[in-house]
């Protein structure tokens, strides 16, 4: 099998922390010239490609701007950097917890996106810490969702990327979550839950179907109270999207604060840092398969409704945001 030629290195430098769009060109299709591929690839306003390419903002591999009328080269690469939208900042500290030269990892609050991805760009843990640390090279071994709080791993250098993703990939990573849920006297525990789960682009929630079971998760209870909660400890065997808010949910002590399971009340807003949702990564156990090093980290936060239910369901998070 014939590997495909690894794109050269970008010619712009990052911006706030957020690397350049990179564009490559179809090998084949109807355009005559790059700026045509553009208007239509891009999907937005001819008048707004055109004022791009006045400007010089679309450079290729050489770092020289490229022309309007540059004929059509397929296989050829087209930088250059998006607008950044305008986003809330997430007040709360993105801790690190261990830092070396192969490695950093950080303890996520609530509400910040591990990468850029839709509106959020600058406001990422990946852009935040690229610009903190002053490590352009930063890269997301692994993605925590944006409302769950907890340990996420990056790698430092781009060589090395490929092992450390690949341990998430061959789940060679265990991961322990911790969530705060109602507790339920009549639900056997502790348990594992095997179903198979469907995430469809554009639908917010992800639902169990029939078939072959696709998502594993242990689900234990560490301690419940006398005002009806109950703490869990979670151990995902598998990486479904949503995997343990879904199977909490069908066990009928949804987690706290979600707000697509069990009914989707809709997305949180941007600036709407209220009742975060009571689940975090609490821990991160693997063997460096660069340096053969045995890794155990923990997140020292603790969840907001467990420390305090009375203040989280007000709305007045803690000051590092759980």
């Amino acid at each position: 099998m014939r590997r495909r030629t690894p794109p050269p290195p970008p010619p712009l430098p990052q911006r706030h922390g957020v690397d350049p769009v990179r564009v490559r060109l179809p090998a084949a299709g109807p355009w005559a010239t790059v700026r045509e591929h553009l208007v239509e690839r891009l999907a937005v306003r001819t008048a707004v490609v055109d004022e791009m390419f006045d400007a010089g903002l679309f450079v290729g591999a050489d770092g020289r701007a490229v022309a309007s009328d540059a004929p059509y080269v397929p296989g050829m690469f087209v930088w250059f950097h998006r607008d950044l939208p305008e986003e809330v900042p997430v007040p709360f500290p993105l801790e690190v917890v261990h830092r070396d030269e192969h490695l950093v990892v950080v303890d996520k609050p609530h509400f910040l996106a591990t990468t850029p991805r839709g509106g959020h760009v600058a406001e990422t843990a990946l852009a935040r810490l690229r610009r903190e640390l002053g490590v352009p090279t930063l890269t997301a071994a692994h993605r925590l969702d944006r409302l769950t709080a907890g340990l996420v791993l990056f790698t430092v250098r781009p060589e090395e990327r490929g092992a450390y993703q690949t341990l998430f990939r061959d789940r060679r990573v265990r991961k322990e979550y911790e969530a705060v849920a109602p507790y339920d006297p009549a639900l056997a525990l502790p348990r594992t839950v095997r179903s198979r789960i469907v995430k469809e682009r554009g639908v917010p929630a992800a639902r169990e179907v029939e078939g072959e079971p696709n998502a594993v998760s242990r689900i234990e209870l560490t301690e419940h109270r006398a005002d009806g909660l109950g703490r869990y400890r979670l151990v995902p065997r598998t990486g479904q999207t949503h995997q343990l808010r879904v199977h909490m949910s069908a066990l009928g002590v949804p987690i706290l604060g979600d707000p697509l399971y069990p009914e989707v009340t809709g997305p949180v807003p941007a600036g709407d840092f209220r009742r975060p949702l009571q689940l975090l990564a609490r821990s991160l156990e693997f063997t460096d398969p660069v340096t053969g090093e045995e890794h155990r980290f923990r997140s020292g936060r603790v969840l907001g409704a467990w420390a305090s239910y009375d203040r989280w369901a007000a709305g007045e998070p803690s000051a590092d945001g759980v």
